[in-house]
C-alpha cells in the first residue's frame, strides 16, 4: 500500500513521520527529494544554471538558493520556469524511491508529500492520511517554532491549501491537536484498520 502523508505548516506532519519511521516503514521524503534533485553535478542543477545563469551556482558546485530564491520571488514567469525544471524531476526522483522500496520487498510505503494536494499529486498514493490542528494551535506552533509574528506567519499558512480542504480529501485524519500519546494512538488505530501493522 501506497500512503500519502501530508498535512499544512506546523501541523506536526513530521513527528508522525518519525512514528511512521518507527514502525520501520519506508519513507519518501519529498523535501529530501527536492534537495537531492538540485545536488552538484544533477542535470536539474545543470538545467538551472542554464535558464537562471552560472552565478546562481556557488563556488563548490551547490545551487544558491537565496539567489534563486531572490529571482522567482517577485517574478511569476520565472518562478514557472523553476517550478518546470524541478517539479518533474522531483516526481520522477519519488516515484523512484518507491518502487525501490517496493522491489525490496516493503509492503507499504510512506509518501510524504507536504503539498499533496497544491501540487495534484493524490494519484501517486492509494491512501491519504492527513495530519491537522485548529488554525489557533496551528497559528501559535508556527509562531513560536519560525519566530515569526502573528502577520507573518498568518502569510505562510494562507499560502497553502486550508486543512478542512485536505481533511475533505483524506481517507483518514489524525488530529493532532492533543498530546504526542493521544497522536499515536490515533495513528496506531489508522494502520491497524489499513492491515498495515
Amino acid at each position: 500500500m501506497i500512503i500519502g502523508l501530508t498535512g499544512s505548516i506546523a501541523s506536526g506532519k513530521s513527528t508522525v513521520a518519525k512514528m511512521l519511521k518507527e514502525y520501520g516503514l519506508p519513507i519518501v521524503d519529498a523535501d529530501v527529494v527536492a534537495r537531492v534533485v538540485v545536488e552538484p553535478g544533477t542535470e536539474t542543477l545543470a538545467k538551472i544554471a542554464e535558464a537562471f545563469g552560472q552565478d546562481v551556482i556557488t563556488e563548490n558546485g551547490e545551487m544558491d538558493r537565496a539567489k534563486v530564491g531572490s529571482i522567482i520571488f517577485n517574478d511569476e514567469t520565472k518562478r514557472k520556469v523553476l517550478n518546470e525544471i524541478i517539479h518533474p524531476a522531483i516526481r520522477a526522483e519519488m516515484l523512484r524511491q518507491r518502487d525501490e522500496h517496493l522491489a525490496n520487498g516493503a509492503k507499504t510505503v510512506i509518501m510524504d508529500i507536504p503539498l499533496l494536494f497544491e501540487s495534484k499529486l493524490q494519484h501517486f498514493v492509494e491512501k491519504i492520511l492527513v495530519v491537522t490542528v485548529s488554525e489557533e494551535t496551528q497559528l501559535k506552533r508556527l509562531m513560536e517554532r519560525n519566530n515569526l509574528s502573528k502577520e507573518e506567519a498568518i502569510a505562510r499558512i494562507s499560502s497553502q491549501l486550508p486543512l478542512s480542504e485536505k481533511e475533505n480529501g483524506a481517507d483518514a485524519v489524525i488530529d493532532n491537536n492533543g498530546s504526542f500519546e493521544e497522536t499515536q494512538k490515533q495513528l496506531e488505530t489508522i494502520l491497524r484498520n489499513w492491515e498495515v501493522i
